[in-house]
């Protein structure tokens, strides 16, 4: 099961917000993230005993994979903004016995780390939020050890396909990439993760993309059930209402219409990500 951006790291925007927000649906949405559905196209550049540094971690669902996968030998440590974020993440921690993993809250643009630290620093869904990913990129590879690995994986809300065609996931759409351009983000990202990466000075860049695809009854109602409690009672809906975008009856047609989308018997939706692998 796949799920939508994760929880930033973020400097300060101009509305000062992050368009997701952490109320429960969230982070159960991002909870469902793994390495293996998530980051696959890092997964053949970890290595037994790395030390790994998760940026936007989230309720820590991706970096406990990633710290299986360096094992015992490696050290992996998760940061996030959100100290609501890093609690989940912890309680996730205690849940599968791992007392190795760390979680942190911290910032993006200033990580508590040395210069040089990790072998790799990853960030799932975490650009397209920030209003200087650029800068972002440039501190992610300070903490990178010279040769050491940059990856980062984001949406392009552009790519955005489904069925049926429904008028209210249309408003939703547009609504959605109001609100994050309005609080500084980008998510059309993942066509700007070159640009990104070369105005950062990173070296060796290589781009690919894979899509997140709800093509079952199980996971199109799992997809259109998250976003139906969201666009009601997230900050989507809070940031929506606030900055004068849309009234509580265009919200609630809206999550009328992920219900309808969740129900159908026929229901598809896609999405590409851009995928960025970089050296220090």
């Amino acid at each position: 099961m796949t799920t939508e951006p994760c929880t930033p790291a973020m400097r300060a925007a101009p509305a000062g917000g992050y368009v997701h927000g952490h109320h429960g649906s969230v982070l159960a949405s991002h909870s469902a993230r793994t390495a293996e559905n998530s980051c696959g196209y890092l997964l053949d550049h970890l290595t037994p005993g790395m030390r790994v540094l998760d940026v936007g971690c989230g309720p820590g669902s991706i970096t406990l994979d990633l710290a299986e996968l360096v094992g015992p030998g490696g050290e992996v440590v998760g940061v996030d903004a959100a100290a609501t974020a890093i609690a989940a993440a912890r309680d996730a921690a205690t849940l599968r016995a791992d007392d190795r993993t760390r979680f942190e809250v911290g910032d993006v643009y200033e990580l508590a780390h040395p210069a040089a630290s990790f072998d790799v620093v990853h960030a799932h869904q975490v650009l397209q939020h920030l209003g200087d990913p650029i800068a972002a990129l440039r501190e992610m590879s300070r903490v990178t050890r010279p040769g050491g690995v940059i990856a980062a994986r984001d949406a392009d809300y552009g790519t955005m396909a489904w069925y049926p065609r429904l008028p209210a996931l249309d408003r939703w759409l547009a609504l959605y990439e109001l609100l994050a351009r309005e609080n500084g983000g980008e998510p059309d990202a993942a066509r700007h993760l070159r640009a990104w990466a070369r105005a950062a000075g990173l070296r060796d860049v290589s781009l690919t993309a894979t899509p997140w695809v709800y093509a079952t009854p199980e996971l199109a109602a799992w997809w259109g059930h998250s976003w139906a409690d969201r666009a009601v009672s997230s900050a989507f809906a809070t940031q929506a209402l606030a900055g004068g975008h849309a009234t509580r009856e265009e919200l609630v047609g809206i999550r009328d219409g992920w219900l309808e989308f969740a129900e159908h018997p026929d229901a598809w939706f896609s999405m590409l990500h851009g995928e960025l692998l970089a050296r220090a």
